[in-house]
This record gives C-alpha cells, structure tokens and sequence, in this order.
C-alpha cells in the first residue's frame, strides 16, 4: 500500500508527455510503514517513494497533495528529494496540505491551491515518557525540529524566522487566497487572473475562536448576574441581543 502514485500521461498531438504524482494518506517514516500495510491503511516510506521518483529524473512533474500530514522526518526526507529532482515540481494543493504535508508542499517550484483548499502549519508535536530531565531533553528536541520546519517556510515565503514562528505558534490555517498572500503559495487554480478573486481571504486559528468563544461566555455569565434591582428593561434588551449573537435564539 502506498499514499503516493504516479501517473505517466502518454504525449498527444496538442500536448507534450507530463508526469502526474499524487500524495495522499498519511506520511510515515521508513520503520512504521509495515504497520500500515498490516491494518491495510494507504503508507509509504520515503526510500520507495525517492526509488520511484528517480525513474522520471529529468521530466517535469506535476505533484497533487491530499494530505493531513504525518512524520514530519518522512516529510523532510520526501521534500528534499522534491527539491532535488532535474525537473519542474508544480505542486497543486487539491484540498489539504496539513502538518507535514505542508512542508512536502514547499518543495515545488511553484504552489498552486484549489480556491476550496487550506493549508495548516503548527507546531511538531510528539509523546514522551521519563524522569523531569529526559522530558526537558525532548522539549529541546522540538524546539530543533521547530527550527528545521520554519526554514523551509522561510525560504518559499521570505518572511522572517519570528513570524513563521508565532504562526506555528498559533496552529494558523490558511485558505488559498491568503497563502498566497502571505507567500506560501503562487497562485489559486481556476481564477481568472484579471479578476478580483471572489473569495475573501481569511486567516483561521483554533486559539483565535477558542478566545472569541470564551469572551462571549464571559459577558454573558456577568449579564446574567447582574442585580435584580438593576433596570430590568434594559437588562433584558442586552440578554437579547447577546443571546443573538451568540446564535443561541
């Protein structure tokens, strides 16, 4: 089983030969693909993948991304292979490219999304077991982790060590038009470049609904109790209009 596959489309009168990749499923590491192929889960190590890519050096590829990411080591690995290949790496973000998938994605020569797709970058995240000193170590680990992600990031978008950071920071998803404001993709597929996109651009993240969320609560809990001897017309106007907002009526 595998997440990748290429596909060879034979040259017509119109149009030259083109070589198709697409990645979907999870990204694994070289040791952990066996237990995908055991549950029957589509996998792959980057070893396979690197062996199969290297039969169209030369050509032109077109690379398709589907995924919510996976190993971010196996997604290193698969994007320096991507970066090395003798060849133009279009890669076109069908409707997600998350986590580690992202990085794979910042290895074309240039990005394109679907105008429905996101792109999530956050903080690599793993599990840990130890005394105080070995758990301490691993927070240092991925900080150096952290560190060898944002430098991919940094050079397709240019922007700075520190922004790159506190977007991971923040787990910020994008959506198309927004990626490629802020650099991380080209363009978005299907648009009319003489038109105004007629998408709104919009930068998502969990922590920024999550406050939002909170603050609503919050002025609710104190209008509710508020003192009975308070003006009641009032009051009641103002639960009104909040329960409103909040789309509770």
């Amino acid at each position: 089983m595998k997440f990748w596959k290429f596909i060879k489309n034979q040259a017509t009168e119109t149009e030259p030969e083109s070589v198709e990749l697409r990645i979907e499923g999870d990204i694994v590491d070289d040791g952990d693909v066996w237990i995908y192929e055991w549950f029957g889960e589509p996998a792959t190590a980057p070893n396979a993948f690197r062996n199969e890519l290297n039969e169209y050096k030369g050509q032109d590829l077109t690379v398709w991304i589907s995924s919510y990411g996976g190993s971010v080591f196996a997604g290193a690995s698969i994007y320096n292979a991507l970066k090395e290949h003798k060849g133009k790496v279009t890669v076109k973000i069908d409707d997600k490219a998350m986590s580690a998938a992202s990085v794979i994605a910042m290895a074309g020569d240039e990005i394109l999304m679907s105008p429905t797709a996101v792109l999530m970058i956050h903080n690599p995240m793993t599990g840990g077991y130890g005394d105080m000193h070995d758990l301490r170590k691993v927070a240092d680990v991925l900080d150096t982790v952290k560190e060898s992600i944002m430098n991919a990031y940094v050079a397709k978008t240019g922007l700075s060590l520190e922004d790159i950071s506190n977007m991971m920071d923040a787990e910020t998803w994008l959506s198309a038009n927004a990626a490629v404001e802020k650099g991380f993709a080209d363009n978005v597929l299907y648009q009319d470049d003489t038109e105004e996109p007629s998408i709104q651009n919009f930068n998502f993240n969990r922590l920024s609904i999550v406050n939002s969320a909170n603050k609503s609560i919050n002025q609710a809990i104190k209008l509710f109790d508020k003192p009975k001897n308070e003006d009641k017309t009032d009051n009641e106007a103002e639960k009104q209009k909040l329960l409103w907002d909040l789309d509770l009526i």
